[in-house]
């Protein structure tokens, strides 16, 4: 599947597609384990172990390391694919099926 369509599976296609995309622009800026992405996207942490796991089958992200302390990155493909992650989320947000990717 190339990057284009499976960021918009991803993001669009999907239940829970809002809460990876805002994951993967958090990890766009820089790796976070869970726990610390539970805290920045007030989520909880089985739920934020669930969307990394769901990114990880579909090579997204990256795991570095083993357990609690275990780095997530974006998989190169999707890091240099970010500006389609961008338009597509700019297209889903104003159709009023996403919201603002920004954490803040």
């Amino acid at each position: 599947m190339n990057t284009k369509r499976l960021l918009w599976w991803l993001i669009a296609g999907t239940r829970g597609g809002v809460n990876r995309a805002r994951i993967i622009n958090l990890l766009h800026e820089r790796p976070y384990n869970a726990n610390q992405l539970a805290k920045l996207l007030r989520l909880d942490y089985k739920t934020v172990r669930h969307h990394l796991a769901f990114l990880m089958k579909h090579e997204v992200i990256v795991q570095q390391g083993e357990g609690y302390g275990s780095v997530y990155y974006l998989f190169s493909e999707i890091d240099a694919s970010f500006e389609s992650f961008r338009e597509i989320w700019a297209q889903i947000g104003k159709s009023g099926k996403g919201g603002n990717v920004d954490t803040e």
